[in-house]
Order: C-alpha cells, then sequence, then structure tokens
C-alpha cells in the first residue's frame, strides 16, 4: 500500500484539441502559479490535468485514449490524482463518470473555480489576461470571445461552449499589452466566430474597432485573424487591414462547402453565388490578402454531382491555404437527424482528392515566391533548419519557411528578412539578407 506522500504537488496540464483549449489551459496555468502551485504543461507531475477535445470522433477518441493512459499511471501509482476538464467533459460528463469512474473528477468548460478549488487554489477575479503561455515565445493565442449563436447542423460547439459571449475591448487591450511585455509580437485572435464579436455587449459588430486599438500596443507587430464567419462578414474589417501594417494580409474563414443544397442543409445562411463574391471582395479590397479555409466532405446526402461542384469550385478559387475534413456525426445535433448515408471509405476519398488539388494550387502559388524576399518570424530551431513563416501563415496549420542553420544562424522570436531560393507544395526555402 502507497504512503500518502508529503511532496508539494506537482500539477501537469495536458492539452489535446484546438488553439482555443490552448488558450483555456494557459488561462488554468496562470490562476495555478498566483496560487503559488508548481504547474508545468505536458511534462512530469503527480496531479494531472487533462483538457479534452470533444469535437468530431477522432479528437473524442484521442481524448478518451489520454484519460485512459493517465487512470492506469494512477493505478500504476505514477501519478496521484486525475482531473478532467474541457469540450469532452462538458459534453460527456455522466458518460464519464459512469465509463471511467477512476478519475477523481470532471470539470466542463465553465467551471474553473471549481476546478481550481479540486487542486487547491482559488479563482482570482483580478487576473485579467494574466497566463502561462506555452506557445513559442514569439507569439500567442488572444481569445476575443467564448461560445457560439450559428446555428450550423453539423456542429456540436454550442453544446461545449455555450452562448456567443465577447470580452470587453478593454480587457483584451490589457491582456494583449501583458504578452506585448513578455516578448510576444504576434497576436493571433481566436473566437468560435471573430465575426459576431461585439454584437452581444456593443450591439454591433466591433472587429475592426478593436483591431484599432490593439495596433497602438507597443511590442505587438503582427495580429492574425482566425475563424471568420461569412454570413455577416464586417467589412469595415478589409479597411483595418489596408490601413494598419501590424494587422496580417491574412484571413482563415471556413467555408464548409459550396453546392447551395448541401449549404441550406448544413444552416450556413449563405450559398455559392454569394460566397464567391464574398471571396472575389476580399481580394478586391485586399489584393495580396492569403486566404485560408476548411471544407467538409461526405456531409449527409452529398452526392456525386455536389462533390464535383465543390471541386471545380475549389480548382477556380484558388485558396492559398485550404484544410479538409470527413465529416462526423454528432449526436444532439440538427444533422444527427439526417441519415450518415456516404461511406467512410467515399469520405476519405473526396477528402483526398480536394488536398491533391489544393497540394498543386500550392505549389503553383509557392513557385510565384521564389526570388521574392518576405518578412519572416523565426520560432524555433529543428534539425538543420531554422523555421520560420511570413505573415501569410499562421503556426501549426500553414506553410513554413527554412533556413540552412549550417551556413546562416538566426535569433529564434526575431524577424529576419528571407529571400525564397526553392519552393515545395508547402515549404519555402530561404536565405537570409543582410
Amino acid at each position: 500500500m502507497r504512503t500518502k506522500s508529503l511532496k508539494k504537488n506537482k500539477i501537469n496540464v495536458v492539452t489535446l484539441g484546438c488553439s482555443k483549449n490552448v488558450y483555456d489551459s494557459e488561462i488554468l496555468m496562470g490562476q495555478l502559479k498566483a496560487n503559488d502551485k508548481e504547474v508545468v504543461h505536458e511534462e512530469e507531475g503527480n496531479v494531472v490535468v487533462i483538457n479534452t477535445c470533444g469535437f468530431i470522433d477522432n479528437a473524442k477518441e484521442e481524448s478518451v485514449n489520454t484519460i485512459l493512459d493517465y487512470v492506469q499511471k494512477k493505478e500504476a501509482g505514477e501519478v496521484d490524482k486525475v482531473f478532467v476538464t474541457g469540450c469532452l467533459s462538458e459534453r460527456y460528463k455522466p458518460d464519464l463518470q459512469k465509463e471511467i469512474p477512476d478519475v477523481d473528477a470532471y470539470f466542463g468548460t465553465s467551471e474553473l473555480p471549481n476546478l481550481l478549488k479540486a487542486l487547491g487554489a482559488d479563482y482570482k477575479h483580478e487576473l485579467i489576461g494574466e497566463r502561462l503561455t506555452t506557445t513559442p515565445k514569439n507569439y500567442a493565442y488572444l481569445k476575443i470571445a467564448e461560445g457560439c449563436d450559428r446555428p450550423c447542423s453539423f456542429c456540436a460547439i454550442p453544446l461545449m461552449r455555450g452562448k456567443h459571449k465577447s470580452k470587453p475591448i478593454e480587457d483584451l487591450v490589457i491582456e494583449a499589452g501583458k504578452l506585448a511585455a513578455k516578448g510576444v509580437k504576434e497576436l493571433i485572435l481566436i473566437a468560435q466566430d471573430l465575426t459576431y464579436y461585439g454584437l452581444d455587449i456593443y450591439k454591433k459588430r466591433n472587429l475592426a474597432e478593436l483591431l484599432q486599438e490593439l495596433v497602438k500596443i507597443d511590442g505587438i507587430e503582427w495580429i492574425r485573424l482566425h475563424y471568420a464567419f461569412p454570413t455577416g462578414f464586417p467589412m469595415d474589417v478589409l479597411d483595418v487591414m489596408n490601413k494598419e501594417q501590424k494587422v496580417c494580409n491574412y484571413l482563415d474563414i471556413p467555408l464548409q462547402h459550396i453546392s447551395d443544397s448541401i449549404l441550406k442543409s448544413m444552416r450556413r445562411g449563405t450559398n455559392q453565388e454569394k460566397t464567391t463574391k464574398l471571396i472575389a471582395d476580399f481580394r478586391q479590397y485586399v489584393p495580396n490578402m492569403a486566404i485560408r479555409t476548411t471544407l467538409i466532405v461526405g456531409y449527409p446526402g452529398e452526392t456525386e454531382e455536389d462533390f464535383q461542384t465543390l471541386k471545380n469550385w475549389v480548382k477556380a478559387m484558388r485558396f492559398e491555404r485550404l484544410g479538409c475534413f470527413t465529416y462526423s456525426h454528432e449526436e444532439n445535433t440538427h444533422a444527427y437527424n439526417l441519415e450518415d448515408n456516404v461511406p467512410e471509405e467515399v469520405k476519405q476519398e473526396r477528402a483526398n482528392e480536394i488536398m491533391e488539388i489544393q497540394s498543386q494550387i500550392s505549389w503553383e502559388l509557392n513557385q510565384e515566391k521564389i526570388g521574392n524576399t518576405f518578412q519572416c518570424i523565426i520560432d524555433r530551431k529543428e534539425g538543420n533548419y531554422f523555421v520560420g513563416r511570413t505573415e501569410f501563415d499562421s503556426p501549426d496549420v500553414d506553410n513554413e519557411v527554412l533556413i540552412d542553420a549550417s551556413k546562416f544562424y538566426l535569433k529564434q522570436g526575431e524577424f529576419a528578412t528571407i529571400k525564397i531560393i526553392e519552393a515545395a507544395d508547402f515549404d519555402l526555402y530561404g536565405e537570409p539578407v543582410s
């Protein structure tokens, strides 16, 4: 029998899922540190907090497997306690409690004070923007809103994150200022829906005004926009993008599909004509904007004709960045009432076809960059290369610029002017310009 340890607890926070979860883990860690707790991120610790994802099947499976791994470690005496929080826990708490009872406690996405209490800490309201960042020192995520009011048929996020709730501009400016003071140069703005920002508290879409306040912060060089929604896009954001150097010519706008019948069933509030015009407007207003989008294939009722429409449209649009997911049939969503009638292998074939098309487009667009110079932020050194990004690339999901570390020395976390000398499908190779 194990005797109770007298050593001070070390809390290990394990993060699964999206950048919004990364942000939540950082807030949790900031609160724990303010309570004088020893806290680490994905290192060894005798108390484990798993921040789970419950978005689609693959993510749920990864979350469940991670929980089971740590429960085994607890049984083997390698860790003392296991707590689970995040989206999976919010969505399936009763099931999880029944199926994996050896977890010490489960908490939902809005139960941070209760989780802290279980960890022997108090929730400190005064800690606006205090967090322990887990990303490389030069960039950080800034979550400007929580939840979502959109009725998309396939999406379980409102079940896990609740209604849209914007954070006040003044709080976000304080938080961004604290990040800048720690050496953060790039802010990546995230929310379930950036373009809805402000409607709840200011009674108007207020993303442009938020950007105008954030660009005033000394030390912040790049501000990047993630997860915009096509319906009701506030076009004044493009004016700010044109006017303010610090706002990257980059937009992540998940469009999901383009067939009118699928968009209608998805309850996206738009159609092919409006979406195509919106993309044309973006490119007219901001000619060198990089647009990232994500698509879903294999949605219930997606015919071969719907898929051909999507393929032809992807070829015509020539998006700078694109990701493709296979449809996941999620209980309690509107689409769950439909028959999940596209076979799994067909879904996968369709996703592969879209990504093959995109790979060719990306290769062609990258060839055009050879001989040009770009301001790049250097994120890290990996093997024999320094790895950087242009303003047209977001970390983890987009292209990278590789610089030979045996020939050149660059400072991580700093900007460098890089000339592109070679290009592949998704990577660029460059040399610093002195």
